[in-house]
């Protein structure tokens, strides 16, 4: 047991920068661990201008002052955050308060269409298993009604906490753009001097994690909106409600997709009816579905080493697991990170010399 111990010491820890950086790595997890929800902020202040960086560093190459670049960034981000706050979340809300006051039909309908199930296919489905179901979705369905009438009174904290993010995160994001040098200096002055493998390691982290969170906040803007015009342009209802959880469902690959055609397919079946008009609407979801798993997702993400499947799920799991919603929310990008650092750790694959017998 020592023996192996000490060939994987030898194997993957022979280096002193190694060393340092596993210490940094476990110290930031468990920082985050026990202070993420009290640095929530800054680290959603940190994703954004890291994803902000990118146009900042674009402009720069083509000419334009770093002055005038990190301005004129800042002020469409601020303006994407005002239209997002002032216009996009009201209309979802109001869709998503009209959906529940619509439970009552949606669950009458849904008790019609399950009725009928026993009857039509009476050796795979019995009554007692549509009562349990139809139990299940109405007990669902009146507890997020109930929530909903409650939301005013139970939620005031989280629109406190709403607030300060309102007013701390474009202010952060603002000073880690402009102060990023010297916030980086600062950091560089903790760390050895000579340090090639850090180095290394950041220049991949760097240009994997970069490409991809920013590949996916384009994805989100261009699915969600494909996913708007074609909903409005079908007459969809909660079309604003429904391509915005289209356009978060790309976070999360091949579960997202799946999840999100649930409430897409039930929506569109309730408002149409099984005919025409409903396979319309789920051909031309499927078609976007499709343009972006086979068209936009390789533009967007040529240089990002490609996670497996099965990575993905236990990515989602794990994060998940830890944190929660934000877990999964940012399992993909964290994976991600993970296995750039494992792509440049230095494996050193000379058998460590023999240990010295102590007579």
């Amino acid at each position: 047991m020592v023996r192996i111990l000490r060939g994987l010491a030898h194997k993957y820890f022979s280096d002193d920068e190694a060393v340092i950086l596993s210490l940094i790595l476990v110290t930031g997890t468990v920082f985050v661990i026990l202070f993420g929800a009290m640095l929530a902020p800054a680290i959603a202040s940190l994703i954004v201008a890291f994803i902000l960086q990118g146009l900042v560093t674009k402009l720069n190459r083509l000419g334009v002052p770093e002055t005038v670049s990190i301005i004129g960034v800042f002020l469409v981000f601020l303006g994407v955050l005002v239209g997002f706050l002032f216009g996009l979340l009201p209309l979802v809300w109001t869709q998503v308060t009209n959906l529940a006051g619509e439970a009552p039909r949606i669950i009458r309908e849904t008790q019609s269409y399950l009725e009928l199930l026993p009857d039509q296919y009476p050796q795979l489905i019995s009554a007692e298993a549509v009562d349990s179901v139809y139990r299940q979705v109405s007990t669902e369905v009146g507890n997020m009604t109930q929530w909903l009438v409650s939301f005013s009174l139970s939620s005031i904290p989280d629109l406190v906490a709403l607030l300060i993010y309102v007013v701390l995160v474009p202010i952060m994001v603002f000073f880690f753009l402009k102060d990023k040098t010297l916030l980086l200096g600062s950091i560089a002055k903790l760390l050895p001097p000579q340090r090639p493998l850090m180095l290394k390691i950041w220049h991949e982290v760097n240009l994997q994690c970069a490409n991809y969170v920013r590949g996916k906040a384009v994805e989100i803007l261009i699915v969600g909106g494909a996913t708007y015009i074609a909903f409005k342009f079908l007459g969809m209802p909660y079309a604003a409600l429904l391509s915005l959880l289209v356009g978060l469902s790309v976070v999360i690959p091949y579960i997202g997709a799946a999840v999100v055609t649930i409430p897409v397919a039930m929506i569109g079946l309730f408002a149409f009816g099984w005919g025409t008009h409903f396979i319309w609407v789920m051909v031309v979801y499927g078609i976007i579905q499709g343009l972006d798993g086979n068209v936009l997702v390789p533009l967007l993400f040529s240089e990002v080493n490609n996670l497996h499947p099965v990575a993905i799920i236990i990515a989602v799991l794990f994060f998940g697991g830890i944190w929660g919603l934000w877990g999964v929310f940012f399992a993909i990008p964290l994976a991600t990170l993970l296995k750039a650092v494992f792509s440049a750790w230095p494996v050193k694959e000379t058998p460590p010399p023999p240990a010295q017998e102590v007579s």
